[in-house]
């Protein structure tokens, strides 16, 4: 519990501090945010605001670990250095892409496809390790699993390796552009990600204390490192809280992809690791509502193009953050809102973790 404590207090430090001099730097340097056209008017004020704050969350996040690591005296787990490199790997990818609107001056960066070829070789190198034989422990388990999981592992469900990387591609890249799409309006996806990871530091702390190689029992789980996969929660939902203090309106700095694809990506990272795949779903509810919006309206408009000639939308825009905006809802209003949006989804899905552990007792 110490490590937990420190790997997210020292991140939130280190976050909360490291901010303030990106902020400062960043500005001096012109490394300024770009806006699309077809986006709100309003957010055209923000043309210049320093992006690319993902940077600091990241090093805040390794920086808190390791530091737990080095003061506990404790050596890192498979699990752990497998969700690092997730994480890290994605924010570089961010990276690329937010680097490349800065220096070229425009709101888009990499090309879709060339994020996507990024994404795709971090998410397969990270689900051939994490599913790899050679990582097993001393009681035959391996950081993921082949099987789905809701909950816990769903034993009838089980993958062949290719359709289990496959699963894994597509969470990591799904969560990872999710949280990349939320990523709009002022402290709207640094917020929500607070409470989702938050959500997944206590999974992985029950985890821990009802653990199978402890207490083996109907109701343990069999998941490899739970405590340390805490500890890297802990300190992302701390990085999270510090890069908050200046992210929220009016924002002083954004996280840019550079940060949203590294917490996408150990978003998913997470729910893999701790055989709770599917339950991330109801956790990032958000997230997945954000995402579910685009491809709503991307489809419908070319459906109706199709059929009538005309294209027709179901929002007045995409993602549905923007969508209130447009009706005349504050950008702060919006916020909140959908951070009370993610609270409620965190606590359905803490709920369900909970009841289910209960049931088996």
């Amino acid at each position: 519990m110490l490590a937990i404590l420190l790997g997210g207090g020292i991140a939130l430090l280190v976050s909360l501090l490291g901010t303030r001099v990106a902020i400062r730097l960043f500005t001096k340097w012109g490394y300024g945010q770009e806006i699309r056209d077809d986006g709100p008017t309003s957010h055209h004020t923000k043309r210049g605001t320093p992006t690319m704050g993902g940077v600091v969350i990241i090093a805040s996040v390794v920086l808190g670990y390791g530091m737990a690591k080095l003061i506990t005296a404790d050596a890192p787990s498979a699990s752990a250095l497998l969700l690092l490199f997730l994480f890290v790997g994605m924010g570089m990818v961010g990276f690329l892409d937010d680097f490349i609107k800065i220096y070229k001056q425009r709101s888009l960066g990499l090309r879709s496809k060339a994020k996507m070829v990024g994404q795709t070789v971090v998410a397969l190198v990270f689900g051939v390790l994490a599913l790899a034989p050679w990582l097993e422990d001393e009681n035959n388990r391996a950081p993921a699993s082949e099987k789905i999981s809701f909950l816990r592992e769903i034993d009838w469900l089980a993958l062949p390796m290719v359709l289990a990387l496959l699963l894994v591609w597509l969470l990591v890249t799904g969560f990872s552009n999710a949280v990349n799409l939320a990523d709009g309006l002022d402290g709207l996806a640094a917020g929500a990600s607070v409470m989702v990871f938050g959500a997944y530091t206590l999974v992985n702390i029950w985890q821990n204390n009802q653990f199978c190689q402890d207490e083996p029992s109907a109701s343990c789980y069999n998941v490899r490192d739970p405590l340390d996969l805490a500890i890297i929660a802990a300190a992302i939902t701390g990085a999270c809280f510090g890069f908050l203090w200046w992210n929220a309106s009016p924002a002083k700095i954004f996280m840019g992809d550079t940060g949203s694809l590294a917490l996408g990506g150990a978003l998913a990272g997470l729910a893999i690791l701790t055989r709770t795949e599917l339950l991330l779903i109801v956790l990032g509810g958000l997230f997945v509502l954000e995402t579910a919006s685009v491809m709503l309206q991307v489809s419908w408009f070319k459906a109706t193009k199709k059929l009538t000639g005309v294209g027709r939308r179901v929002f007045r825009i995409a993602p549905i953050h923007h969508h209130f905006e447009m009706l005349g809802w504050e950008q702060v209003t919006v916020v909140i809102r959908f951070w009370i949006i993610t609270g409620l989804c965190v606590a359905t899905g803490l709920g369900l973790f909970y009841a289910e552990w209960v049931a088996r007792l």
